[in-house]
């Protein structure tokens, strides 16, 4: 099923950036908000501890599931917002570059944050994202 979001580009701004810079729904989308996706195991603990790549990876795991649990895929999401636990911004590209893989051609807009500390003991990392569906 095609996705109902379009991402706008734009040529008056830098296409440096790995993300379109702006995101659109149809006016009957039904719009999912969802949790940050954390990396957890089915048991609670933490997955990858001290790995920010394997983190991410369990981050887009555990979204991928939320939206499938919303009547939606990856496809459907319209933003992101990329939370990283750390001080050093190679850190956080390697956060980025595992969510951006897991997004491919589907480049939505997506803010990339450095903060001090995150919810579960031993996380680094950390997506919040919004997805927007049209039922038919």
């Amino acid at each position: 099923m095609p996705s109902a979001v379009t991402l706008i580009r734009s040529a008056s701004l830098s296409d440096a950036a790995e993300y379109a810079y702006a995101a659109t729904a149809p006016a009957d989308a039904r719009v999912i908000f969802l949790a940050g996706s954390c990396p957890l195991n089915d048991d609670g603990s933490t997955a990858g501890v001290g790995d920010y790549a394997a983190q991410a990876a369990k981050c887009v795991e555990t979204m991928t599931g939320a939206l499938h649990a919303a009547g939606a895929q990856i496809t459907d999401v319209i933003s992101t917002r990329v939370l990283v636990a750390s001080t050093r911004q190679a850190d956080l590209v390697t956060a980025w570059e595992v969510v951006r893989d897991a997004f491919g051609d589907h480049d939505v807009p997506s803010t990339l944050m450095r903060v001090t500390v995150l919810g579960y003991d031993d996380q680094l990392v950390e997506i919040e994202a919004v997805a927007a569906v049209v039922d038919r």
